[in-house]
């Protein structure tokens, strides 16, 4: 093969490449209102709304939890966890939600919560499963 072919070649590729990572999707947070326009999976970020408390009961269905959240645009949506209740979910800060909204309700696949803590600030993920997972 000659230089020039092989130059070529890997000038597409590096093209190619950077195209994909254009593309890629980019973990920004949304709102409630931009996840409603959209059926595709989001980041919203936002706080427990304390005032209108958690349902949760263990003995009807260990998997399900409900509650209310105000995104960073003050809009305040019901969300559906279908998960065991979060350790310690009524001590955390923040909240980051991963899920779709359907019909003015958000159903999260995964909670990430920011908990206070006295030497830094833990961001905890809760699984299906009731395990906890520290991010740093």
């Amino acid at each position: 093969m000659r230089k020039s072919a092989i130059v070529g070649l890997i000038t597409i590729a590096i093209c190619v490449g950077f195209l994909v990572s254009l593309n890629a999707d980019t973990n920004s947070y949304s709102t409630f209102t931009e996840a409603a326009k959209d059926p595709k999976e989001f980041h919203v970020m936002g706080y427990w709304e304390k005032e209108k408390g958690t349902y949760y009961d263990a003995n009807k269905d260990a998997n399900h939890f409900a509650f209310y959240m105000k995104d960073q645009k003050g809009s305040i949506n019901k969300v559906v966890y279908n998960g065991t209740k979060p350790q310690d979910f009524e001590r955390s800060e923040k909240l980051v939600l991963i899920g779709k909204m359907k019909d003015d309700t958000f159903y999260a696949s995964k909670i990430l919560m920011k908990c206070p803590s006295k030497y830094n600030n833990d961001l905890v993920e809760i699984k299906k499963d009731g395990t906890v997972e520290k991010y740093n």
